[in-house]
């Protein structure tokens, strides 16, 4: 069995319960060594092999996975964050099923979490914003058409940009052509939840000016929307002493009983 697991964000303790078992289960671990936190690795058993997968093609990768399945061997694809956003998981997937070999997905905690927790931030506040957007700029690897930054920018809404902190200047632009404001608050969040993280608040109009004094131009998130700066936003009507829900009555409905 081949077990696709989500290694978290970055800190040791934010990978979950099911993905620290398979781990320390594993025969062979196959890990994205440029992303993962190598501590994690500590969890593996002495007899365990293990491949960092920066310095492999996907034929390669695809190679002990196969091997590993012939000797009858549990292997460990181990992926940042949650292997279902930016992964590159679904044409591995597609190979292993061309030659009958069996898997599985283990969820993860994905960095846009660990950013919003450094942040100690809500990314949908009442009467700001209600919808999160996670996309990316275009770079060496392209962006469909209909998916540019700038088309997504014109809805408002929370912006989370992944692979997208060498790319500041261009997105600076973009979301300005899409209806950001300059002034529109935005941050970045580098290497969320591992021991050197750092959180950069700034606007649109700032960020490759924050950007470039830092030093930041990759394994950073970019955050955009006014619920970074979390101001005039409206109760949660969830928790509204005067609103109704299936577990108890608002105070208006008591009143019109008497």
């Amino acid at each position: 069995m081949i077990h696709f697991v989500g290694a978290g964000p970055g800190a040791e303790d934010l990978i979950t319960v099911r993905g620290q078992r398979l781990l320390r289960q594993a025969d062979v671990v196959i890990y994205a060594g440029s992303l993962v936190n190598p501590e994690l690795l500590k969890e593996t058993k002495k007899c365990c092999k293990i491949y960092n997968s920066a310095h492999m093609t996907l034929e390669e990768v695809l190679e002990v996975m196969e091997e590993a399945q012939e000797k009858g061997l549990d292997t460990v694809r181990l992926h940042t964050g949650d292997p279902s956003l930016y992964g590159a998981v679904r044409e591995q997937m597609d190979r292993l099923e061309e030659r009958g070999i069996p898997y599985e997905s283990c969820p993860g905690v994905s960095s846009f979490g660990a950013a919003a927790a450094a942040l100690n931030l809500e990314y949908t506040l009442p009467g700001l914003s209600q919808s999160v957007v996670i996309t990316r700029m275009e770079g060496r690897t392209p962006v469909p058409e209909r998916e540019q930054v700038a088309a997504f920018a014109v809805h408002q809404a929370t912006m989370v940009l992944f692979l997208s902190a060498g790319l500041l200047p261009e997105l600076t632009r973009e979301l300005l052509a899409g209806g950001y404001e300059p002034d529109t608050p935005a941050a970045i969040v580098y290497k969320a939840s591992w021991p050197e993280e750092a959180c950069y608040p700034c606007t649109v109009g700032t960020l490759a000016q924050t950007g470039e004094a830092h030093g930041i131009s990759k394994t950073a998130l970019i955050i955009v929307g006014e619920v970074v700066a979390h101001q005039n936003y409206q109760r949660s009507r969830l928790y509204d002493p005067e609103f109704t829900t299936g577990y108890r009555r608002g105070r208006n409905d008591e009143d019109q009983d008497h």
